[in-house]
């Protein structure tokens, strides 16, 4: 749970919300139970409340480099504070508040220092098996994803040794640049990391584009728009390639008069777009290459999983043009 995650809006609704409830509560549990006791309860509750994402919002640059398996200790620790420092303000602003309870001040303090960490004890439990079931469930998603990459990478070595094997004799310098892309490409294959960075991921895209530039000659349009600085988002090995490699096999390959593919990368203010596209084949489309999806269904599982469920990979046709749309996160596990 990244601390960011504190303050975001659905957090702070559901924060004061929760807050609301446990007043209710209070004031349903006590001898005065009335309106101003429930006003009394609901204005501390939501004070402790906004005490504690205040101290944990001014502290998150210290927080940054905590584990994030500790963070809800650190968020129990400051609601205690914030609740000590609630319930010592109230005794000296409204010093009667606490006639009616037995013990006074120091009793109802007692009471509510052991409910909030009752809760807290609560929440920590509740959050243990959330972290528990979404590891697993990331590790299924990450296993699922590795096997749609083992397929996938036999068949783009046999589309790109075609592809020298049809050069070598009659332009061998051309297919001796496609080798070496090759060995590129799979170098980065190989090392298996679990996420690169956006540009390395384009690079490797366009090493991929080179080759099957060279195979279809005049046939196939190349188009590039990046700008010239990229934030340092982090996607997994070839999300994006397989993407490019569909553009290619569904509209350049089916098309007898061949096509454009283009990669545009825009920055928005929450997002990096990447947009992939093809020009749609005719009528006269020769048939649809073999394959079952699986590029872009590992693209879909590997953005998804890298970016806890933040990323997108969209699909539309916009006119005569095939678009492949991903969002990636410009806050959250996707960026370094």
């Amino acid at each position: 749970m990244p601390v960011e995650s504190l303050w975001a809006p659905r957090t702070l609704v559901a924060a004061l919300l929760f807050g609301e409830g446990l007043a209710a509560l209070l004031a349903l549990g006590s001898d005065r139970a009335t309106w101003v006791f429930f006003g009394v309860a609901s204005l501390a509750a939501q004070w402790i409340i906004l005490l504690t994402l205040g101290g944990l919002f001014l502290l998150r640059r210290p927080l940054a480099n905590v584990d994030a398996v500790r963070i809800p200790y650190v968020t129990l620790v400051a609601m205690l504070c914030a609740t000590s420092l609630v319930l010592l303000t109230g005794s000296i602003v409204l010093p009667g508040l606490a006639t009616d309870v037995p013990g006074g001040w120091n009793a109802l303090a007692a009471r509510s220092l052991a409910i909030v960490t009752l809760v807290g004890v609560l929440g920590l439990i509740a959050f243990e098996n959330h972290r528990q079931a979404r590891h697993m469930a990331v590790r299924a998603k990450q296993a699922e994803l590795d096997l749609l990459r083992a397929r996938i990478r036999p068949h783009f070595l046999f589309n790109t040794l075609n592809t020298a094997t049809a050069l070598i004799h009659r332009r061998p310098d051309e297919a001796e640049r496609v080798l070496l892309d090759l060995s590129d490409l799979f170098r980065a294959a190989l090392a298996a990391p679990s996420a690169i960075l956006l540009a390395q991921e384009l690079e490797l895209a366009r090493r991929y584009l080179e080759i099957e530039a060279l195979r279809f000659g005049d046939r196939m349009q190349l188009e590039w728009s990046i700008p010239a600085t990229l934030p340092d988002v982090l996607v997994p090995p070839l999300s994006i390639q397989p993407l490019v490699e569909n553009a290619v096999r569904h509209g350049v390959e089916r098309s007898r008069h061949g096509g454009m593919v283009s990669v545009r990368i825009s920055i928005e203010p929450r997002d990096v777009v990447v947009e992939i596209r093809n020009t749609r084949p005719g009528d006269d489309a020769l048939p649809a290459p073999g394959g079952h999806g699986l590029g872009l269904r590992a693209s879909i599982a590997g953005i998804d999983a890298a970016t806890a469920g933040l990323g997108t990979v969209s699909t539309t046709q916009e006119g005569d043009m095939h678009v492949i749309r991903v969002r990636l996160p410009l806050a959250g596990p996707a960026v370094r």
